[in-house]
């Protein structure tokens, strides 16, 4: 391996370029050993232009914190005792191929100085910030055994410890804030989501572990995901709003404004927007409610009082802070160049600073990278250099002996095999859409979600809003899911005698059952019947009444004149059948209107058809009787016209 490096070494001091003097020059800070920072001094510049504006809270808050830092671990008697730490920070100016330019500057410092020059004993690089960045410098840095402790790369794939062996982070890695994200959307029942991510490792990283957590916890679905190129065209943003808005970063909060929706979308953002007002400022309205993520941090309270202290007078070391100043308090420095972009008021010439000052979020990180840093080498040191002092093991120090000693370091939290920090989340809630919004701590993340929802607020309502593809059925309905998307679901009512057997399906009741007015079950069959004391049984059972009294009253007149002609006349047997069958119709009433038994409904049954029967049969006997006898009646007269006509003798005139 040693045969190897030596030539690729040789190689690289041929290649590299010598810095261009277009390019923004670094922070150079001498010391013993040297610590090499990557910060987003500056944002993306446009096509062709590697560095745009200025970054406050990204950029300058989190290198004065390495400055910070380094004083505190310089002016520490305790810390690396006669050893005085320096600095290289460049800025990586949020774009990941510029990042790796300017990182092979840390390269060249291991190369033999050229004369003139002193020696940069480089030993580590705090940084970058962007997972894009430190993924393409932690390529580099590890080729030459440089360990690299990032402050806000969160990207799971540098969790990798065959790829990124050099790589540590002192903020826990996305695939636990995915967890702590789908944890917050499972605790406010909402079940059907979007992401929208940025283009680069960061974002597509971090999408793919929420949607990883998500499968893994269930109850989540993904209407879809959308994913924001690096250097976005015009109307960009309003495509992407126009996506969500076909499922029913500041930018997209942005276009959300111009598209009249404020309220209309509840947004989760991860710890890249975490708690900065930046990303909400002048968008108030629509970021109204939303809910960020940010790794658990302490305000450090030295650090407020160095940077209010900071000016142009005492803080020369900064090149980029008159930048800052400028940007910050809307002003402009005799003799400055123009501004990349107009200030958004009239220019005037600047005065001692008089606004306040909010601790960026990953202020404290910054400074624990530093001082883990600053440990592991005090570490090193006293195991190689037990007199104190810069002695040969230290200079430089061997890179992997260097990373075992920073994994075994304490910060504000410790190390795991893989250099990542553990996972712990504050969660936040941008509250109040007037112009002074603020973030809230509503909850946090240690290994469970603690979340507050009675101190969460949207708009100045504080139910929360739903995120479901369908609502849940009514009673009776049954889910018919979409194929593919088992959040969403067509509701179909049970019609019927069907009942909802499960949220699935539904079924027939037994023949003795009926379901129930919402067909959620079944139940007995009602009995319905008539009561003596109903009106609607009154009118039949006293209509049956009388004519069961008329029925016996002929019946008692035949019996009393049975042997007179009349009676005989007119048929004794069958006139008795059909009285008998039409006491029988009568008193059906009764049985109807009569507690249903067996008794009374095999009476039922029985009386119906057979007083129908008897009447029926015994009028029809009586009219076929009759027939025959009118019927034999006109062939008898008949017979003897004829025969009185043929015989009749003849008469005999006889003359007068």
């Amino acid at each position: 391996m040693l045969q190897l490096l030596l030539p690729l070494s040789t190689l690289w001091g041929r290649i590299l370029p010598a810095p261009s003097p277009t390019q923004p020059h670094g922070i150079r800070l001498e010391g013993d050993l040297t610590l090499g920072g990557l910060f987003p001094v500056h944002a993306r510049g446009p096509a062709g232009v590697p560095c745009g504006p200025i970054k406050k809270e990204k950029g300058i808050h989190r290198l004065e914190a390495m400055l910070y830092a380094l004083d505190r671990v310089n002016g520490d008697p305790a810390v690396l005792p006669n050893l005085t730490l320096g600095a290289r920070i460049l800025d990586t100016c949020s774009r990941d191929t510029y990042a790796l330019e300017q990182a092979l500057g840390f390269v060249r410092s291991l190369l033999p100085p050229a004369e003139g020059e002193g020696r940069c004993r480089l030993v580590g690089v705090i940084g970058a910030s962007a997972s894009s960045v430190s993924i393409m410098v932690a390529n580099v840095l590890r080729l030459f055994n440089i360990p690299q402790i990032s402050y806000a790369s969160t990207a799971p794939e540098l969790s990798d410890p065959a790829r990124y062996g050099f790589f540590s982070r002192v903020v826990p890695p996305d695939s636990q804030q995915a967890q702590a994200m789908v944890a917050v959307a499972r605790a406010l029942r909402w079940s059907y989501v979007a992401t929208v991510a940025s283009e680069g490792s960061y974002g597509e990283s971090g999408v793919e572990a929420f949607v990883q957590s998500s499968r893994e916890a269930g109850g989540i679905c993904i209407a879809q995901s959308i994913k924001i190129p690096r250097e976005p065209r015009p109307g960009e943003f309003d495509k992407v709003i126009g996506r969500l808005m076909e499922t029913s970063t500041a930018r997209v909060l942005e276009a959300a404004t111009r598209a009249n929706l404020s309220g209309h979308f509840s947004w989760v953002g991860s710890d890249s927007w975490g708690a900065k007002l930046g990303p909400v400022q002048g968008l108030e309205p629509a970021a109204d409610g939303a809910i960020t993520i940010l790794p658990k941090r302490a305000s450090v309270p030295g650090f407020d009082e160095y940077f209010t202290s900071r000016s142009l007078e005492n803080n020369r070391r900064n090149l980029w802070f008159h930048e800052f100043w400028e940007e910050d308090f809307n002003c402009r420095l005799p003799h400055s160049e123009p501004q990349s972009e107009p200030h958004s008021g009239p220019i005037r010439k600047c005065t001692v600073p008089c606004l306040p000052h909010n601790q960026e979020g990953k202020v404290q990180f910054v400074i624990d990278a530093v001082l883990a840093m600053a440990r592991a080498l005090h570490s090193l040191a006293a195991e190689l250099c037990p007199g104190g002092g810069l002695c040969p093991g230290m200079d430089p120090p061997d890179g992997r002996r260097l990373l075992q000693h920073i994994r075994g370091v304490n910060f504000s939290g410790d190390f795991n095999e893989n250099g990542d920090a553990p996972g712990r989340y504050d969660i936040f809630q941008f509250q109040g859409a007037n112009g002074s919004g603020s973030y809230r701590t509503v909850g946090q993340w240690v290994q469970g979600l603690h979340l507050q929802v009675d101190a969460m607020m949207w708009g100045s309502s504080r139910s929360v809003p739903p995120s479901v593809c369908s609502l849940p059925c009514g009673p009776g309905e049954k889910k018919t899911p979409v194929k593919g998307v088992p959040c969403c679901w067509h509701c179909e009512l049970c019609s019927g005698y069907r009942f909802l057997a499960d949220p699935q399906s539904c079924q027939a009741c037994p023949p003795h059952l009926r379901p129930t007015s919402n067909h959620t079950a079944c139940r007995p069959t009602p009995v319905l019947r008539l009561h003596w004391g109903d009106p609607c049984a009154a009118v039949p059972l006293a209509l049956a009444t009388l004519g069961l009294m008329a029925t016996a009253f002929v019946l008692l007149t035949f019996i009393k004149h049975h042997e007179t002609p009349i009676v005989k006349a007119s048929g004794r047997e069958l006139s008795y059948v059909l009285l008998v069958g039409i006491a029988m119709v009568y008193a059906i009433t009764f049985l109807m209107v009569a507690e249903p038994g067996a008794a009374v409904c095999a009476m039922r049954r029985l009386f119906l058809g057979l007083g129908m029967s008897l009447s029926y049969a015994a009028l029809l006997t009586k009219t076929n009787r009759i027939y025959r006898i009118f019927e034999q009646g006109e062939q008898r007269g008949w017979g003897r016209a004829m025969g009185s006509y043929l015989w009749q003798p003849p008469h005999h005139n006889h003359p007068h």
